[in-house]
């Protein structure tokens, strides 16, 4: 198997070692993990891509670049320069540090890059480790995902829903802020909401008297809707979340069409 990764927290970021050994689990003696990953932190850039500038590329080892872009430019890079066009089986984003439930995901460069994976039609999967004061006490944080990350992506390789669709299903896996130990299992959950917790932003004064905003987050421990991915990581369980990255809200075609469009001729 052939495998590419790439993630959002940079080329030396240690979620990206964890994710490294999990591709290569997965990919077997016989198989390649490719890696393509910004050379620098991403994170928060969700799917841009570079359009209107050119990005370096650098081989830093065997089957291991750094491009100066996204996690969906480095997808693109992999597939179009990097591996000339030899498409891999499978691309894997992560793990990122941090969690990328509920609106988190709208955000995230992690899942923009398993998106823009899914986009190419090829089978993805977002990775990210949930973090709190758990995880603050453990010798490696990224324990959860170390341990179980492996099992998760083969059960979706293997009994997951692959489908072919214009937009094609991809997935994103939270692993909950504990240790591998506490870890009580995987469920399947839809993307939550923390309510009344957003991002804003907060002005600071520099030095030479310019005013500049830094991005605030919101609460990230805020229990999302019963069932929903945050609320579940929060409760010790892994959570596996189809994508899509059509944004139409089905739901409410029908009811929108009865108030706007005239009547056939």
């Amino acid at each position: 198997m052939r495998i590419l990764i790439t993630n959002d927290d940079g080329i030396n970021a240690p979620g990206l070692a964890v994710l490294a050994e999990i591709a290569h689990d997965i990919a077997g003696p016989d198989g390649e993990v490719w890696t393509v990953a910004p050379a620098f932190e991403q994170s928060g850039v969700a799917h841009c891509i570079s359009y209107t500038h050119p990005m370096m590329i650098a081989r830093l080892d065997t089957r291991r670049f750094a491009a100066e872009g996204s996690p969906a430019d480095c997808v693109l890079a992999g597939l179009y320069d990097v591996l000339e066009g030899a498409r891999p089986d499978l691309v894997l984003s992560g793990v990122n540090r941090g969690n990328n439930s509920a609106e988190n995901v709208m955000y995230s460069g992690t899942v923009g890059g398993a998106m823009e994976a899914a986009l190419q039609g090829l089978p993805a999967i977002a990775l990210s480790q949930y973090m709190g004061p758990a995880t603050s006490e453990l010798s490696d944080p990224f324990e959860a995902a170390r341990r179980h990350g492996t099992r998760v992506v083969r059960e979706l390789l293997d009994n997951g829903i692959w489908d072919q669709g214009d937009y094609r299903l991809f997935y994103n896996v939270n692993f909950p802020p504990c240790g591998a130990e506490a870890v009580r299992g995987l469920r399947v959950a839809p993307q939550g909401y923390r309510k009344d917790s957003f991002f804003g932003v907060e002005p600071h004064i520099s030095p030479s008297g310019r005013k500049f905003l830094w991005i605030t987050g919101g609460a990230q421990h805020m229990p999302t809707a019963p069932g929903t991915d945050a609320a579940v990581n929060l409760d010790g369980y892994i959570s596996v979340t189809p994508l899509r990255a059509d944004l139409t809200a089905h739901d409410t075609l029908d009811a929108l069409r009865q108030r706007l469009e005239e009547p056939a001729a």
